[in-house]
């Protein structure tokens, strides 16, 4: 099968399958959105809905994370992973957007990622998530997907996936196939044991093709 063939078939098989597609992360507003992410590195999205309430209602937009201290902010957090980066992280984070975005979140990727903690997934996501760009998060899901299925090969980078997804995947369709991938290396095409016999694309993985079994 050609990449090119693969990928539409895919993207069709994921239409069906999942025709909405979104974040698990809950958020009101773009900026609870940006805080979110960063709480969400290497730790579960559930973890981060459990937290998020209570700092949300502290500190509902950048404005009011800028006047707390990394201290003050830890006491919400300090149950996701990396509690004292992240609330350090945050803390300058929200100065910044004070100071030089006037609150707002931007929109462009590169100015996404000259705020504190914010690399280029989660600028991605942001990009993605928010303002609909035919931007490719790709974390640790999007990778080993991607790889097990067929859509990429041999990818050794996280940035060569995000090359190699936006090169065949039709623009508008980049934000809603993020959450495909995801999505589907969370629930289905697990790390360790991959549920085949569940999957709506066994058919058409490189995996399965090549007799992977679950």
């Amino acid at each position: 099968m050609r990449i090119q063939e693969r990928y539409n078939r895919v993207i069709s098989r994921f239409e069906e399958a999942m025709p909405v597609a979104e974040t698990e992360l809950h958020y009101e507003t773009p900026f609870q959105l940006l805080v979110a992410v960063i709480l969400s590195a290497q730790c579960t999205d559930k973890r981060v809905n459990m937290v998020t309430p209570a700092l949300f209602e502290a500190y509902p937009n950048a404005e009011a994370m800028a006047k707390a201290t990394p201290e003050e902010i830890f006491e919400y957090v300090h149950s996701v992973s990396y509690p004292n980066n992240k609330s350090k992280h945050l803390a300058a984070m929200a100065r910044m957007l004070v100071s030089e975005f006037d609150g707002v979140v931007p929109e462009s990727v590169d100015d996404l990622q000259r705020l504190p903690g914010v690399g280029r997934k989660t600028a991605n996501v942001i990009a993605a998530v928010v303002f609909e760009q035919p931007a490719m998060p790709v974390d640790t899901h999007v990778f080993r997907v991607s790889n097990r299925i067929g859509l990429t090969r041999n990818s050794k980078t996280p940035l060569e996936t995000e090359r190699e997804l936006t090169k065949h995947i039709p623009p508008e369709k980049i934000p809603t196939a993020h959450h495909w991938l995801i999505l589907h290396g969370r629930y289905v095409c697990q790390a360790r044991k991959p549920k085949c016999g569940e999957c709506c694309i066994s058919d058409l993985c490189a995996y399965n093709q090549k007799g992977g079994t679950a």
